[in-house]
């Protein structure tokens, strides 16, 4: 066999030494290198060095650049994207992910067909015999294998010289078997893929359930109609289970079948809040809850129904501390005062500052929020309490709505009330399940009107007792998840909100103030009769002068024989007092008509009597003022006065305009009443002097 030659620069490349080294080397032992000169045109003569006197390593490396030289010629010219192998644009950690043993057998298979291709000691052909043998395979195949491994490595080296990466795997990639390409259905012409996909997200289909046996069956009649290929039933299903699966259509069919209610719902992306940035009571949010359970309800007429009953609460938003919650058979805005108001006084409890409301009527009420449903942004109105709303007048800064159907909102409430559900309710004895369960096995089938008349249900009453034990006991004394995510310092939703530093306080207002707003209030016109409410008439000798107006009215729920009759600007007019109400006697009705009369003929004379003043002359009223005693106009007080003992409880003085004016009048019937009171008892005791005298 012919010796070969390379270089002396090639041979220091190939020995991984530098030029000088590669001299040096040859210098010391030239018994060992077998070299010769090659003469050039200029210069001196090129040394060449015998490639059998190199080390086995460089003898390797010289065979492996010539088969990459070679390669790169063909790769050159088959450098389209037909001509790509597939493990060029494949994900080597996916590969590996995927066929881990596949890979793994490559490895060692490689490391057969690199010490194949090394071999130069004799005849090849029975060689590569042999060798397949050993591996058991073909000779055919060790040649297949060969080729390929080549392959992989001029790619290997055409890509490390664009990059500069290392791309060796591509040698043990080549010796894989292609993954096999999916989700190709080529039976399926590019016609029938698209009346699939029309057919199975069209929002009628998917809205009554449609399956693929459905669909099939239209799809058969479309394809006889219109000469389209045949594709069988297997074909479908799959094509449908991959536009579900990997085409990722799964949420756009839910929003074709569902709509976008159930859509935001269940699937839209939601984001978490940071509750930890808010202070006790900063936020406070309220909804409404029908338990799964039954219980014995005693209406007002005494008879006993079994009815699920409702919670009305609000939760702390920081602490998840339950409050104000209360239990009625059907919530109101009523109901809702109570509830607000159970907050601020009881223990725990306080002013909140914001309020995160539901976007149910009871919440949203023109006398709740001060604004009609149909504006979620509040409007500066300045009259009274009702022009104001509810919340604002018992302190709260303002209110925030859920957006309608969107529960997660108001999240931390949501949940609570799966807690509720899970690890309360399902503990009473008349559980029926989930009322708003979506499938039938999440109903328990229980005979409660046989268990009302067994008694085996709890009253409303007991009831309360029992959930209040849990809520007191149970849920505000143990760590709560949500409170661990945050990282608080204390776990407990009650020992965080009685522990917190920061907290946000606000003094309440007077409990009268309150007991004033829990009053129902309504804006009425006042006729020459009165005011019509309720099916009677409200009259008061202070009315007369606002015949033809609006005034603002109260009353007491409990109490409908008064009204609390104040102006448009909160200015307490007087309280009129229902006629009919009180005819209880036979002889009222002449008394009613006398008193009626009365009334007629003061209205007259106090008409008179204004008339007579407002048309007065000037000096007349001068001299008038001038007879009257009094004290001198225009003094100035010079002493200075304390401001007298107060209650060192801090209370928040109310703005209400007719608040201040129900003080007012209150004040002045208590100052009359002690006038009456002293004047008598002075009486009484002159007669007294004079029975003695006498």
């Amino acid at each position: 066999m012919a010796e070969t030659f390379v270089t002396l620069e090639e041979a220091a490349e190939l020995e991984n030494l530098s030029y000088k080294g590669m001299a040096s080397r040859i210098q010391r032992n030239p018994t060992s290198f077998k070299t010769k000169t090659e003469a050039r045109d200029g210069g001196k003569d090129r040394v060449l060095v015998a490639l059998s006197s190199l080390s086995k390593k460089a003898r390797r490396a010289h065979k492996e650049k010539m088969n990459i030289d070679g390669r790169d010629v063909v790769i050159d010219q088959r450098a389209s994207e037909e001509a790509t192998p597939w493990y060029v644009d494949i994900d080597l950690n996916w590969y590996i992910e995927k066929f881990s043993k596949q890979y793994y057998q490559a490895v060692e298979l490689g490391k057969q067909i690199q010490k194949f291709l090394n071999y130069d000691e004799g005849d090849r052909t029975a060689f590569a015999d042999e060798f397949a043998a050993e591996l058991s395979i073909s000779q055919r195949t060790l040649y297949r294998y060969s080729q390929a491994y080549l392959e992989a490595a001029a790619w290997a080296m055409k890509l490390q010289k664009e990059d500069g990466n290392n791309y060796d795997f591509f040698k043990v990639l080549s010796l894989c078997r292609k993954p096999k390409e999916r989700h190709t259905f080529p039976s399926l012409s590019a016609e029938v893929r698209a009346y699939i996909e029309n057919v199975w997200f069209d929002k009628h289909f998917a809205a009554n359930a449609g399956t693929v046996e459905m669909l099939y069956m239209k799809l058969e009649e479309v394809v006889e109609s219109k000469g389209w290929e045949y594709p069988s039933y297997q074909t479908v299903s799959r094509y449908i289970n991959y536009l579900m699966d990997e085409a990722r259509g799964k949420n756009a069919h839910f929003l074709a079948a569902k709509g976008t209610r159930e859509y935001k719902n269940k699937v839209m992306v939601k984001g978490s809040r940071d509750t930890k940035s808010l202070p006790v009571m900063g936020l406070v949010q309220g909804d409404e809850h029908t338990f799964d359970c039954w219980v014995a309800y005693t209406h007002p007429n005494g008879k006993v129904t079994a009815i699920r009953p409702r919670l009305v609460a609000w939760i702390d938003t920081r602490s998840r501390t339950i409050l104000g919650d209360v239990m009625c058979l059907n919530a109101n805005s009523q109901i809702l005062k109570q509830s607000l108001l159970k907050m601020i006084y009881g223990t725990p409890g306080g002013v909140p500052q914001w309020l995160l409301i539901d976007n149910g009527k009871d919440y949203t009420a023109e006398t709740m929020t001060g604004r009609k449903r149909s504006q979620r942004r509040k409007e500066e109105l300045s009259f009274d309490s009702e022009t104001q709303g509810f919340y604002r007048s018992i302190g709260i800064q303002d209110d925030m709505r859920s957006l309608p159907y969107q529960p997660w909102s108001k999240a931390q409430m949501e949940r609570f009330f799966g807690t509720v559900c899970s690890n309360f309710t399902k503990w009473m004895f008349s559980y029926t399940g989930t009322l708003t369960g979506s499938k039938t096995a999440a109903k328990i089938k229980k005979d409660i009107p046989k268990m009302l008349e067994r008694g085996e249900l709890l009253t409303m009453e007991e009831f309360y007792d029992v959930w209040a034990k849990w809520r007191d006991e149970v849920y505000h004394k143990r760590q709560h998840s949500g409170l661990k995510r945050q990282k608080e310092k204390y776990l407990a939703p009650i020992e965080l909100f009685m522990k917190a530093e920061d907290r946000y306080y606000k003094p309440a207002p007077p409990k009268s103030y309150a007991s004033v707003l829990m009053m129902k209030a309504e804006r009425v016109h006042v006729y020459n009769i009165g005011i019509r409410k309720f099916g009677y008439e409200y009259r008061a000798q202070e009315l007369v002068d606002y015949i033809g107006e609006k005034v603002d009215i109260k009353w007491d729920t409990e109490d409908i024989t008064r009204l609390y009759v104040y102006t448009r600007e909160g200015k307490k007019i007087c309280e009129a007092v229902s006629q009919e109400l009180l005819m209880i006697a036979p002889k009222v009705q002449q008394k009613a008509l006398e008193e009626h009369m009365k009334m007629q003929k003061r209205q007259l004379r106090n008409d008179m009597e204004r008339l007579e003043e407002y048309t007065t002359p000037f000096e007349e009223r001068v001299a008038q003022y001038n007879e009257a005693p009094g004290e001198v106009v225009g003094a100035a007080n010079l002493m200075i006065k304390g401001k007298g003992n107060k209650d060192d409880r801090v209370i928040a003085l109310p703005q209400d305009k007719q608040f201040v004016s129900e003080l007012k009048d209150k004040k002045s019937r208590q100052k009359q009443e002690f006038e009456d009171e002293f004047f008598n008892k002075k009486a009484q005791d002159a007669l007294s002097k004079l029975r003695l005298l006498g």
